[in-house]
């Protein structure tokens, strides 16, 4: 999949919108309603209606890339439909995009190394 590298953020809108939006409507309704730029380099993730379709947006530095995803069985795991953003931690986001239950990926905290003494 074409997904930037490195640490990412990823920020999920709630509520489904129009699958029919391209890449500037998706844009849009990150400027309007999420009130964020869409070209921060978040990687923003949206819904469909039908809860096995979903969309990203997310400027690479150089361009605008939307990504498109159908599963061929099942449905992907979604919040509860409000409006609203959620963000998901890089490992929630892989596990939704495989279509697990991202809910049950819990983050993991690491401690700052100590320095030299």
């Amino acid at each position: 999949m074409i997904l930037p590298g490195g640490p990412v953020r990823v920020l999920m809108a709630t509520k489904p919108v129009d699958f029919r939006k391209g890449m500037d409507g998706l844009a849009a309704l990150v400027k309007e309603e999420l009130r964020t730029d869409p070209y921060s380099g978040v990687i923003y993730l949206f819904r469909a209606k039908r809860a096995n379709r979903v969309k990203l947006l997310f400027w690479d530095g150089t361009g605008t890339v939307m990504v498109s995803k159908r599963l061929g069985e099942g449905k992907f795991r979604w919040p509860k439909v409000e409006d609203g953003v959620m963000r998901l931690t890089p490992a929630q986001f892989g596990a939704l995009i495989e279509g697990l239950d991202w809910t049950r990926v819990h983050g993991q905290r690491v401690r700052a190394p100590r320095e030299a003494q």
